[in-house]
């Protein structure tokens, strides 16, 4: 679809978003065929042999798109469509892979809640997910990596639950970056109830998300659903803590599905909330990853947030041979010792001892005085 997006298409998707459970296989399957105007119709139109309305027909026509339309836009809420503007080419992913848990496709139509552009915010991202019952060290975690691809432009999103979640959020408004709560209810519910004030710093900055329509309450099917929403609107998803059961899993099953990048933070192997992620680093599915700038380096092109091998500070002694080790070795920390003594407990020759002794002084690592020798009080640095 080119150009605007018209008006009857719009209140098409607004019905059909309300008359069935979001990731529909057949609907999605449907609306690609023949679009959302003409399914309407259809469905409208299709009676038994009795003469009677379907149950699809019954609640469509008991549905009222405009109505929930205007109602939406009076309370700051819109519904955005494949071919707005802001609709994110990552969602249309999802109409190329298999079904999970029967579910599948790209979303009808999204209602969004916040002044960000989805596609904008969207379109360098990073989902960061995991365990509702987590750690201390967990939410130190996951909020720190939201600071810190944040501070490098980079939206988090992820689901506004408990645990990993809301600690991301978090993190990113932490730093002042753009963030996308999406949710399994209608983006005016607050779920959980005890973040209704993140959601609504979130709503007032960012944006909140969903694919039921506002009002709708958060089901089973409908976490699953929007699960395959986060991994399609970011770029990597990132899984820090979750059990063998968690439903952060799920997440990191879409998007292996819709091949983004998939990374894990390892926890300590006796966590029980980390063995979900112990899976994954195990089985390769996902890369390793322990800080904001790891993340960064996955999800970027190549030689972009390129991350440096952790090394120990050269000292110098590094660069010594056998002999120069060996005479060192020998060398006293307190009492200065004669040249003789330090070559017969090197076991090199009094003039091979005189030799590099005068080397590891140049190099600072010893002191000599009236023919003694002794370890330098401050050996100096490479």
């Amino acid at each position: 679809m080119t150009g605007p997006v018209p008006d009857d298409e719009r209140l098409a998707r607004v019905a059909l978003n309300a008359l069935r459970e979001p990731a529909d296989p057949r609907l999605a399957r449907l609306v690609a065929t023949m679009g959302a105007r003409e399914l309407r119709e259809r469905l409208l139109d299709d009676v038994d042999l009795a003469g009677l309305r379907s149950d699809s027909a019954e609640r469509l026509a008991g549905l009222d798109p405009k109505r929930m339309l205007d109602d939406a836009r009076a309370r700051g809420i819109r519904f955005v469509v494949p071919g707005d503007g802001e609709w994110p080419a990552g969602l249309d992913d999802l109409a190329r892979v298999q079904p999970l848990h029967g579910l599948a496709g790209p979303p009808i139509g999204l209602w969004l809640r916040g002044p960000a552009r989805l596609d904008a915010v969207t379109a360098n991202a990073v989902a960061i997910v995991g365990s509702r019952s987590a750690t201390t060290y967990g939410t130190a975690v996951a909020r720190d990596l939201a600071a810190e691809v944040g501070a490098a432009g980079v939206t988090t999103v992820s689901g506004a639950a408990f645990g990993i979640d809301q600690a991301a959020h978090r993190g990113a408004l932490g730093v002042r970056a753009p963030t996308v709560a999406v949710l399994a209810c209608g983006v005016d519910r607050a779920y959980p109830s005890a973040h209704r004030e993140l959601l609504e710093h979130i709503a007032q900055i960012g944006l909140v998300v969903s694919e039921v329509p506002p009002g709708w309450m958060p089901t089973k099917v409908r976490f699953l659903s929007r699960n395959r929403l986060i991994a399609a609107m970011s770029t990597g998803t990132v899984v820090v803590e979750a059990a063998v059961r968690s439903g952060a899993l799920n997440t990191a099953t879409w998007a292996e599905l819709l091949q983004r990048v998939l990374m894990g933070v390892p926890g300590a192997v006796t966590s029980a909330p980390s063995q979900g992620v112990h899976q994954l680093l195990r089985s390769g599915a996902a890369s390793l990853v322990t800080c904001g700038g790891h993340v960064l380096e996955s999800v970027s092109p190549v030689g972009f947030h390129v991350q440096n091998e952790l090394r120990e500070p050269p000292r110098a002694t590094d660069s010594l041979d056998l002999t120069g080790r060996r005479v060192l070795d020998a060398v006293p920390l307190v009492r200065p010792a004669p040249l003789a003594s330090i070559a017969r407990t090197g076991g090199v020759s009094v003039a091979t001892a005189e030799r590099t002794l005068r080397d590891l002084e140049q190099r600072g690592l010893v002191a000599g005085a009236g023919g003694r020798w002794r370890l330098s009080p401050r050996p100096a640095s490479a």
